[in-house]
């Protein structure tokens, strides 16, 4: 049910907003302060794809669909239609108090208990369409009303729910993670830009027969895999599966006993680490790595070592631009930043390699709800920059949702296979991999 797993990610995303106003009351009601920029750009986030898209839709299609077929139905959408109703009142109430400035918000109780009164309600809202309406379309909606409810939420032109209007919602939401304090999002002055582009293309990495071992212990065994130029392909599977080692083996750190490796159409099997970096495989490690002492713009160059001087300027400038808060702290050691800005460094040293693969190991691991999705936010524009991109992630469910193919990896093994939407409706992946 497409709309069903629409509505249900936009869920997770509106859950993280939800914890994050929680957050951000506990930090003004300690005294410190928020940015007023954050709540504005926050608010518009809520309105913009809330209040006028994510209700909008629901009730023009689901909703409706659900009260043509049952009269049992009105008990449970009224109430919820009625919060969708009274949603940006709320919201406007929230918004005056920006009027008095950064310094009223600090300790303000009267704004501290609306914003926690706000997430509550947010929360309440989801936990209803979740546990009460969404069984009961599943119940009562026939195959002819989703086959409508799927071709509206999944309309890639229309200007309400479309790719350019969810290009617009990431785009909001990199500010909201940009101004949020370091606490919980990146803590910059300012929030940058994503650009949306596009690229597709033929195979560019081809994986045949793959081993590797750890002195004696067999840890890849066989493995086929392929990669489509201006692909994002996952490969999910559990603690110790072999997805670490198998993106050690692509860079040429962990040695291969077996197989073949072609990177476009050439075969690199053989290839010195260094070497393949010069080709455009580029990667960010699980656990970061940034180089502790060194400066942020230090970490930044190491990343374009194989790239002359001029392009390393033009990648640093690019880098900073989409965020900023690397430019606002580039002289200070790497070790200093936060996890989140941790993990931005990492991505952002990869990107200054001018990657033709880009190999994101556990990107989103030990990171607040809020940086979880503009990990992934910034994964998507890095695709639809023309990026092709390996990525390997514990959250299954994420990374399904934003790839085109997937692989399933267990002892070494690849034992599924196909494409992300596929692989996330797969009855043992759901069992083994989502919790479902």
């Amino acid at each position: 049910m497409h709309a069903l797993d629409i509505i249900q990610e936009e869920h997770r995303n509106l859950w993280r907003i939800a914890i994050t106003i929680d957050l951000v009351a506990d930090e003004l009601a300690s005294g410190n302060t928020v940015d007023a920029g954050f709540f504005s750009a926050l608010f518009d986030y809520i309105h913009e794809f809330m209040d006028g898209c994510h209700h909008a839709k629901e009730d023009e299609y689901l909703f409706l669909a659900m009260r043509r077929r049952s009269a049992d139905a009105a008990d449970i959408l009224d109430r919820l239609q009625a919060e969708h109703r009274n949603g940006p009142a709320n919201l406007r109430a929230l918004r005056a108090q920006l009027a008095g400035g950064t310094q009223a918000l600090v300790r303000n109780q009267a704004f501290i208990d609306g914003l926690r009164d706000y997430a509550r309600g947010l929360k309440q809202h989801i936990r209803s369409e979740e546990k009460d309406a969404f069984p009961m379309a599943r119940e009562i909606l026939q195959p002819e009303d989703w086959v409508g409810i799927d071709a509206a939420f999944g309309d890639n032109a229309d200007p309400l729910f479309g790719e350019q209007a969810r290009a617009e919602y990431r785009e909001l939401y990199h500010r909201i993670v940009t101004l949020a304090p370091e606490s919980i999002g990146l803590g910059g002055s300012s929030a940058g830009g994503l650009r949306h582009l596009s690229s597709a293309g033929d195979a560019l990495l081809q994986v045949t027969g793959l081993e590797s071992c750890y002195g004696r212990i067999q840890a890849l065994k066989g493995i086929d895999l392929e990669v489509r130029k201006g692909e994002l392909v996952a490969l999910i599977g559990a603690n110790g599966a072999g997805k670490t080692t198998f993106l050690r083996t692509l860079s040429g750190v962990q040695p291969m006993s077996a197989g073949s490796i072609r990177f476009n159409g050439q075969d690199i099997s053989r290839l010195r680490s260094d070497l393949r970096v010069r080709r455009g495989i580029c990667h960010s490690p699980e656990g970061r790595q940034v180089f502790g002492p060194l400066a942020i713009e230090d970490n930044l160059r190491l990343g374009a070592y194989t790239r002359p001087r001029a392009q390393a300027e033009q990648d640093l400038e690019r880098v900073y631009a989409m965020f900023p808060i690397l430019k606002e702290k580039r002289r200070l050691p790497a070790g200093t930043l936060s996890g989140g800005q941790q993990q931005m460094l990492a991505i952002s040293r990869a990107l200054m390699g001018r990657p033709r693969l880009l190999l994101l190991d556990e990107p989103s691991m030990g990171l607040a709800p809020l940086l979880v999705e503009e990990v992934f936010n910034v994964i998507k524009t890095l695709k639809a920059e023309g990026i092709t991109i390996l990525l390997v992630e514990q959250n299954a469910f994420a990374a399904l949702g934003i790839a085109d193919r997937a692989y399933v990896l267990e002892t070494g093994r690849i034992v599924l296979s196909g494409t992300g939407r596929d692989m996330s409706q797969n009855e043992q992946v759901r069992a083994a991999y989502l919790g479902m």
